[in-house]
C-alpha cells in the first residue's frame, strides 16, 4: 500500500513541476518588466548609432542596457513581492505567486552575470560604467527608495550613461574620451523624471506600505494629477534638450 501511493504521488508531483514551468516562464517575462527594459535598451542603441557607432556595437550597447534593466526589474519584483501581495498591487507576477521570489532573484543574478560579457564587449570603461549604472540600480532597492532621497540612485545611474556611450567601442580597452558635462548633467535630470513618472501607478500601494519616496512626497502635497502633468513636462523636455545638445555640443569633450 505504502510503495503505490508512493508511486502514485511522484507521477502527480512531476507532472504539476511540468505544468508550472510555462507559468514561471511567462511570471519571469512579466517580472523583468520588458516595456521598461526594451525602451531602455533601444533608446541607449539609437544613442550609440546617432553618435557615429558602427552597427555591431550599437547592437551590444542596446542589449548589454537591455539585459541589465531586464535583472534590475526581476530583483525589484522579488524585493517587493510582500508589500505588493499586502497592497493588493495587479500585474505582478511574482507577488501573484506565478514565480517564486527565489526563482525571480535566481534568475535576475544569471542576468546580472550575462551582462558582463556584454558589458566588457563594449570597452573596458565603458563596462565601468555600466557596472556603475547597475549598482546604482541595485540601490534603488534599498531602504534608501523610501525616502525623499528615492531620487538618487535614478540621477546616478542615468548621469552614467553617456560615460558608457562616450566610453563604447569594441572589445576590451578604452576607447572614446569622456563625456561632455552637459549631457551628463542632462542625463541625470532625465533619471530624476523617468522616476517620477514610474512611481505614479504605484503611489496609492506605496502611501499604504509607508513609504515616504520623493514622488510620494510631492503628490501628498500637489495631487498625483499634478504631478503626472509636471513629471510628463519635466521628463520631455529633458530628452528634448539632451537630443539637442548631442547635437550643439556632442557627446564626448
Amino acid at each position: 500500500m505504502g510503495t503505490e501511493e508512493t508511486s502514485t504521488k511522484e507521477p502527480l508531483a512531476s507532472a504539476r513541476a511540468r505544468s508550472e514551468v510555462p507559468e514561471q516562464l511567462a511570471g519571469a517575462v512579466g517580472a523583468c518588466h520588458p516595456l521598461q527594459a526594451l525602451l531602455m535598451g533601444v533608446a541607449v542603441a539609437a544613442a550609440a548609432y546617432v553618435s557615429g557607432r558602427p552597427l555591431r556595437e550599437t547592437l551590444v550597447a542596446g542589449a548589454a542596457i537591455l539585459v541589465v534593466q531586464a535583472a534590475l526589474g526581476l530583483l525589484n519584483d522579488a524585493a517587493d513581492a510582500e508589500r505588493d501581495r499586502a497592497a493588493g498591487v495587479a500585474g505582478k507576477p511574482v507577488a501573484e505567486g506565478h514565480l517564486p521570489p527565489g526563482n525571480a532573484s535566481f534568475l535576475g543574478v544569471c542576468l546580472m552575470v550575462m551582462a558582463v560579457p556584454l558589458a566588457l564587449e563594449n570597452g573596458t570603461a565603458a563596462a565601468v560604467a555600466l557596472l556603475g549604472y547597475l549598482l546604482a540600480g541595485l540601490l534603488s532597492l534599498t531602504p534608501l527608495r523610501r525616502s525623499w532621497l528615492s531620487w538618487l540612485p535614478w540621477a546616478a545611474g542615468f548621469a552614467l550613461l553617456p560615460a558608457y556611450l562616450a566610453y563604447g567601442g569594441w572589445g576590451l580597452g578604452v576607447h572614446g574620451s569622456p563625456p561632455t558635462w552637459t549631457m551628463t548633467v542632462l542625463a541625470a535630470a532625465l533619471g530624476v523624471g523617468v522616476h517620477l513618472l514610474l512611481a505614479l501607478p504605484h503611489l496609492v500601494a506605496d502611501n499604504r506600505n509607508g513609504m515616504r519616496h520623493l514622488p510620494l512626497r510631492i503628490a501628498l502635497r500637489t495631487g498625483a494629477s499634478r504631478l503626472l502633468v509636471a513629471a510628463t513636462i519635466w521628463t520631455g523636455l529633458c530628452a528634448v534638450a539632451l537630443v539637442l545638445a548631442a547635437f550643439a555640443v556632442g557627446l564626448r569633450q
